[in-house]
Parts: C-alpha cells; sequence; structure tokens
C-alpha cells in the first residue's frame, strides 16, 4: 500500500503543472507584456526554492561543507551545460527557443524526482508523514511550477507545449517514488546530493539568465513592477515553505 499511495501522490503533485492553464484565457499581447512580470516573479520563486527549501533541508543531512559544494557542482554543471547549448536570438520577434528553458527542464525534472523518492519514502516510514511529505512539496510546487511555465513561455515555447513539456518534467517525481521505493535504504544519501545540486541550478538559471532579461527592460514602469513581482516570488516562497514546516511540526 504505501507504494500505492506515494503513486497517488506523485501524480496529484505531478498535476501541479497545469497551473499555467490559466494563461490560455489570456490574449496574446496581453501576456505578452505582463510576461515580463511573470519572469521577476519566477526568479525569486527559483532563488526563494533554493536557499528557503532546498539548502535548510539538504543541511539537516549532511555538513555545510558538503551541501554549498554540491550546490557549486549543480551551478557549475548548468553553467557548463549553457554554454554548449546553441543559443538562438530573437529575430524580428519571432524567438526560436532559448537554451535555458532546456536547462530549467532538466533543473526541475532533478528536482521533482529528488520530491517523488522523498515521497515514497516518507509513506514506508508512515501514513501520515507520507501525507504531511506531499501537502508540504505541494506548498512549494504551486509558486515554482507558475514560474516554470512563465521561462518556458518566455523563451519560446508555446502555451500548448510549455503546458506539455512542464507536464513531462514534473511525471518525474513519479519516477523518483518508484525509484524510491526499490531502493528506500539509499535514498537519504541521494537527497543529499540532488537536493543541492538542483539548488545550484537553480541559482545559475535565475542568476545567469532570468534576472539579466529583467535588466533589460526599457520601460520604466515595467521595470520597476518586475522588482516587485521578483520580491513577490521570494516572499511568496517563504510562505509556502512555512507553511511546509508546519505541516512537517518543525
Amino acid at each position: 500500500m504505501p507504494f500505492i499511495y506515494s503513486l497517488i501522490a506523485t501524480s496529484i503533485v505531478s498535476l501541479v503543472s497545469f497551473v499555467g492553464v490559466i494563461s490560455l484565457a489570456i490574449n496574446d499581447k496581453i501576456l505578452k507584456k505582463i510576461l515580463v512580470l511573470m519572469i521577476g516573479f519566477a526568479a525569486g520563486s527559483l532563488i526563494g526554492g533554493a536557499f528557503l527549501h532546498l539548502l535548510p533541508e539538504a543541511l539537516e543531512n549532511s555538513s555545510s561543507r558538503t551541501v554549498f559544494s554540491y550546490t557549486i557542482l549543480g551551478f557549475c554543471f548548468f553553467f557548463i551545460s549553457e554554454r554548449y547549448f546553441y543559443w538562438r536570438h530573437c529575430h524580428e520577434d519571432v524567438c526560436e527557443v532559448h537554451a535555458f528553458t532546456y536547462l530549467n527542464l532538466v533543473g526541475d525534472g532533478i528536482h521533482n524526482f529528488g520530491d517523488g523518492m522523498i515521497i515514497s519514502v516518507a509513506f514506508l516510514t508512515d501514513f501520515k508523514l507520507g501525507l504531511v511529505a506531499t501537502l508540504a512539496i505541494l506548498f512549494h510546487e504551486i509558486p515554482q511550477e507558475l514560474g516554470d511555465f512563465s521561462i518556458l513561455i518566455y523563451g519560446g515555447f508555446s502555451k500548448y507545449k510549455a503546458l506539455f513539456f512542464n507536464f513531462l518534467c514534473s511525471l518525474t517525481a513519479v519516477l523518483g517514488a518508484v525509484i524510491g521505493y526499490k531502493l528506500a535504504g539509499m535514498v537519504e544519501n541521494f537527497s543529499v546530493f540532488i537536493l543541492p545540486f538542483s539548488a545550484g541550478g537553480f541559482i545559475y538559471i535565475a542568476a545567469s539568465d532570468l534576472i539579466p532579461e529583467l535588466h533589460k527592460q526599457k520601460d520604466v514602469k515595467r521595470a520597476n513592477l518586475s522588482v516587485v513581482t521578483f520580491l513577490i516570488g521570494l516572499i511568496f516562497m517563504w510562505i509556502m515553505t512555512g507553511i511546509g514546516e508546519l505541516a512537517h511540526g518543525h
């Protein structure tokens, strides 16, 4: 039964990726105008997710030197990966897909995989603990998935393509649950690596790709609003992480 519970829980978590479906009701011209604000939110939620959720959780199970070494490794991995991706710029307002969209999918896929393993082990330990872990992960996934969807749109994906790939990426949580069930004894050691590694990737994407895009905005009002949405992303992730900690009983 813990295995079935894990599959159900991770499937529900995966469905959170469809939060971006609200954009389908928005006119493309309006979406283009607010996209920079969504990118600000995405950058804030990625930074918040890394520093307020992933790294603190990793530090609970390992030394700071180990955790930050893996964080640097993740940062370097994404830096090198982007360096050798072919970056294609926009021409005449038509954008091909930018490299950071794929990097974000990789980073989010790794993160979701780790979440699936955590949920699986939690249900193996105790049913109530499994529910608490699922609830905590759901809370921090909502702002993050909205941010991920915004990144894919900004990088050149169509709305439907962004929804599809975001959902496909989120399904790695189910894969994580399956593997976590099979390798329950190794999951704690694996999370010591995967959590800070993902954090390093999130920090790189936010600081190297998204925030520089915000600096390019020439419209002063929109540029200032993007700073506000960046802060909202941080605050929202802080609130969601706090709720998750309360659910865990910390």
